[in-house]
């Protein structure tokens, strides 16, 4: 009986593991003509790797800038630290093969850790093989932001080993995969809000074990110690920079009551774009009918687990919703952090706890009846005919391909028109983002960053003023938040996907050219005609159109 059983689970493993090949198989397979995300991916941290290993300031001093960006303004030390793993992949492949490799390496061991968590902690009894792999499977497919690496889907596995150190088991390979896990995920973008979580998780199990818990104390320290020392550029502009940032005028908190109730729903049901884990179809009506069985069963003392899942998820969406309700703005204004920091992230935590209680919920659903365990699996099933669209191939198929969104040869030939070398001239782009521009090798004004100085934004504003005082959502965009420092424009809005079959012309451009030329702007980029460009004193020089490239782009001079 034991041989059957393992020889099944390992066809299962089999599965799992042939269902992520094919996923992540397409980035190889099609190279330039794959599909992926654009938010927070092609619109920055692709062209991040790009421009920070062209810089030659990849090993650079912590005062070291990047010169292709923001006429030199921007920190190095606005970039992921040289010892993440995925900077090491865009530095020795090239950016389509070190995307997939990326993907292919997050959701492997996104497998593995939930797969080894509940299989040692969570689901017990036997003939539970389907389940735990089904489930951890299911983890692995969810679409995670991928430049995250593994600081949201490493997090079971970082519990596993967790809970291995505390029990004094499996010592040696568990220090060794928390030694390892902080080189493939980020600390303020994931496992700060885990590590925080596990703190408290240690002082409760002291309050009720009465024991100091020595060993998971300082395992969770040397954790923290290891992502402190990689994240060293950060920690250094953090406490020995003086220069005031973009991040001192984030203005985060403008709900209302009744949105920020609204919210709390959205997030529980649907999730953010960081983390999403595709979970109000099947996963939380199959959590809510074995919710029902348990009540009906008054088995809720057996069940903690379970209940304090349930309560654990819709909590985390609350404190998530609340962190914008603008009853908070007082404290903000008192507390620099709370604005320069966006605590709201603890909802990184919901996807690990979201699939152990799909787990749960199955083996609940399993449980409850012999002929209720066809409907489980079915429901196992289904979350993974859910998760199918969800990859990048099919999901982004309408948007341009990789190859498509950068269109290399298109800018090598306005490059060539230019006739000057990239160092001597500035640009920026209106209706395509600049990170295109920049990953051509071009020197740009406009970016997409969260950290820069001040001072330049409200220098760059100068251009941008008399539009944005045409569009106080662009306004209040720009002036709350400039992350994206773009040539924002009235007619165009927050779009910056015009494709060469747009039909879009701006009539009425309004900007302060004098401005752009100060900051040594030469020439715009645009996407799309701007029917007044003398009056804005522009020279369209020549319209650059390619059949591999998704744009048309317009070059004006300024004159």
């Amino acid at each position: 009986m034991k041989r059957t059983v393992f020889t099944r689970e390992r066809i299962y493993l089999l599965f799992a593991i042939t269902i992520i090949t094919v996923w992540v198989a397409p980035y190889f397979i099609l190279g330039e003509h794959a599909h992926m995300r654009i938010h927070d991916n092609l619109d920055s941290n692709i062209t991040w790797y790009k421009v920070l290993v062209d810089s030659g300031q990849l090993f650079g001093s912590i005062q070291a800038n990047i010169p292709q960006i923001m006429n030199g303004e921007l920190s190095r030390n606005a970039f992921y630290s040289e010892y993440y793993g995925i900077v090491e992949l865009f530095r020795l492949f090239p950016p389509v093969i070190a995307y997939g490799l990326n993907q292919a390496i997050s959701r492997t061991f996104a497998f593995l850790g939930m797969y080894l968590l509940l299989k040692k902690y969570v689901i017990k009894g036997k003939k539970q093989g389907f389940i735990i792999i089904i489930s951890a499977l299911a983890f692995a497919l969810t679409p995670f932001w991928p430049n995250g690496m593994l600081s949201i889907v490493g997090m079971p596995l970082a519990l596993w080993a967790f809970l291995n150190i505390r029990n004094n088991e499996q010592k040696v390979i568990s220090i060794f995969t928390i030694t390892l896990l902080p080189f493939y995920s980020t600390f303020m973008l994931g496992f700060f809000f885990f590590l925080s979580a596990m703190g408290v998780c240690w002082l409760v199990d002291v309050i009720r074990s009465k024991k100091p818990q020595w060993r998971l104390f300082f395992s969770i320290a040397y954790m923290t110690l290891i992502y402190l020392a990689i994240e060293y550029r950060e920690l250094a502009s953090l406490v020995f920079s003086h220069v005031e940032t973009n991040r001192s005028e984030f203005f985060e908190s403008k709900n209302n009551l009744m949105q920020t109730i609204m919210l709390i729903f959205k997030n529980y049901i649907v999730g953010h774009n960081q983390d999403q884990t595709l979970f109000g179809i099947i996963i939380l009506p199959v959590s809510l009918i074995a919710l029902v069985i348990v009540l009906l069963q008054k088995s809720w003392k057996r069940e903690k687990l379970f209940i304090g899942l349930h309560l654990a998820n819709f909590l985390l969406s609350v404190w998530y919703a609340f962190w914008w309700y603008e009853g908070w703005v007082p404290l903000k204004q008192e507390i620099s952090i709370l604005n320069t920091f966006n605590f709201s992230r603890y909802h990184y935590l919901r996807p690990m706890i979201i699939y152990v209680l799909f787990a749960l919920s199955l083996q609940i659903i399993w449980r409850y009846h012999k002929k209720w365990r066809i409907a489980a699996m079915v429901f196992a099933v289904l979350q993974i005919g859910v998760l199918i669209p969800s990859n990048e191939q099919i999901w982004y198929h309408h948007s341009p391909s990789f190859g498509q969104f950068y269109a290399v040869k298109e800018f090598a030939d306005i490059k060539k028109f230019i006739g000057k070398s990239v160092e001597d001239y500035r640009v920026a782009s209106i209706g395509l983002h600049p990170a295109i521009a920049q990953y051509n090798g071009l020197y740009t004004l406009d970016t997409y960053n969260n950290f820069y100085p001040l001072s330049y934004k409200q220098q760059f504003r100068k251009i941008i003023a008399p539009e944005l005082a045409k569009n106080k959502t662009l306004e209040s965009y720009f002036d709350q938040w400039g992350g994206r420092c773009y040539l924002f424009v009235d007619e165009l809005g927050k779009n910056y996907m015009f494709s060469k079959h747009s039909l879009k012309v701006i009539h009425h451009l309004d900007m302060n050219i004098q401005a752009f030329k100060q900051m040594g702007g030469k020439y715009i980029l645009s996407a799309v005609p701007i029917k007044n460009a003398k009056e804005n004193h522009l020279d369209l020089l020549k319209v650059f159109q390619s059949k591999e490239a998704y744009w048309k782009i317009y070059l004006y001079k300024v004159i």
